[in-house]
């Protein structure tokens, strides 16, 4: 659900906005930079936690360890 924030910027910062960014994306233009280090945070810590999973990452290496073998008894392809 969508949150109203109202903004003070100066006249050459909002004139600026409209010329670059139309008037209906200004609000996307802003919140999209501005939520990316919010989210970030939730992956580190999603990722932190995975990475304590000393299980998961056992399997996890396995897994990778596996493919990594299968992919080198493939023939080459040459790209062309």
């Amino acid at each position: 659900m969508a949150k109203k924030l109202v903004m003070t910027i100066d006249a050459e910062g909002y004139n600026g906005l409209h010329r670059i960014v139309c008037r209906r994306r200004i609000s996307r233009f802003q919140a999209d930079p501005a939520r990316r280090p919010l989210v970030d945070q939730d992956l580190r810590a999603g990722y932190a936690v995975m990475a304590a999973d000393q299980e998961h990452e056992v399997e996890a290496a396995a897994w990778y360890e596996e493919l990594v073998g299968d992919v080198a008894d493939e023939p080459r392809r040459d790209r062309g």
